[in-house]
């Protein structure tokens, strides 16, 4: 099993870090149905897991987003996986301030969701009690641990929705996952693009950086292109530019993703580990886009620039 080699260090002694080149998941319905990717349709869960660890040494799990984790399915990930593979997971919804499934909280939790909002179709973390909130966070981190004592935990992925604007109810939200998820990298995702325009986008970032969270660069369509890092793991998430179908199908081109190497050697730079996601993952695009991406960067004349 073979992963890409850190970056080599530059000339003068400074650190660089590693970049790791992966997708958004290895088991989207398209992947396997609709592309020829893996060798058979017929694969099982284990073996697609297996496939697709000895080419990219890095995923990301966005279902955790919607129901989270158990701590059996974070040990099967880790026993699955080989020393040096990493997982990347998205923070359940509920502790983001997203709207969040009812059925995906625990049984034996949903007597702390007050009696009279039990039956609406979306739960909130206000709805539930403040022990049922605490209780929710300690079990999405005992769930993870597995993978984080496997040392197969990249970082969490705190994907905060598009109506959350700067202010602060956000960086309280922030401060909570911090605290609550001590022994994590944490990087963030924002929705709303007013924590990366105008002057908002240095205190962004110099806010994140004293609590020790990371920020999560996006490219997709009409979204400001910050590149910056605030802690010692980087992660950035290719999207699509399609703005149909932003998600989903589109391809970036060698030149879209060759201007992006000198952007990730940077980030290189100030973090220990940069994480590269394709999360267009309409068929075969994103592995067919993290496989170029990782090509390029292996280049001699791309490790110079």
């Amino acid at each position: 099993m073979t992963f890409p080699a850190p970056i080599a260090d530059k000339p003068d002694g400074e650190r660089r870090g590693r970049i790791l080149c992966g997708t958004a998941s290895w088991s989207a319905r398209s992947l396997v149905h609709d592309s020829a990717w893996y060798p058979r349709r017929s694969m099982k869960a284990a073996e697609r897991m297996a496939y697709y660890a000895a080419r990219f040494p890095v995923v990301e799990v966005d279902a955790t987003a919607r129901f989270p984790p158990t701590p059996d399915l974070s040990r099967q990930w880790a026993e699955r996986t080989p020393p040096g593979f990493l997982i990347d997971v998205q923070a359940w919804s509920l502790l983001t301030g997203a709207a969040t499934l009812p059925d995906s909280l625990w049984e034996d939790l949903r007597a702390e969701v007050r009696p009279d909002l039990r039956d609406r179709r979306r739960l909130y973390a206000s709805h539930l009690s403040p022990d049922g909130l605490r209780e929710a966070w300690d079990r999405f981190r005992h769930a993870l641990m597995p993978l984080h004592e496997a040392g197969r935990l990249g970082a969490v992925v705190l994907r905060y929705p598009h109506w959350l604007k700067p202010g602060e109810t956000g960086r309280s939200l922030l401060a909570t996952a911090r605290r609550r998820l001590p022994d994590f990298h944490l990087v963030a995702e924002f929705g709303h693009l007013g924590w990366v325009e105008g002057d908002c986008c240095e205190e962004t970032l110099a806010f994140l950086e004293q609590l020790g969270v990371g920020f999560c660069c996006v490219d997709g369509e009409g979204i400001p292109p910050v590149v910056a890092t605030t802690s010692d793991v980087a992660v950035v998430r290719f999207l699509g530019r399609n703005p149909d179908a932003w998600d989903t199908d589109y391809r970036y081109s060698t030149e879209e993703l060759a201007r992006w190497v000198p952007k990730l050697r940077g980030l290189a730079e100030g973090a220990d580990e940069v994480h590269v996601l394709f999360a267009n993952t309409w068929r075969d695009l994103a592995v067919a886009n993290a496989a170029e991406l990782q090509e390029l960067l292996s280049r001699p004349s791309a490790r110079g620039r």
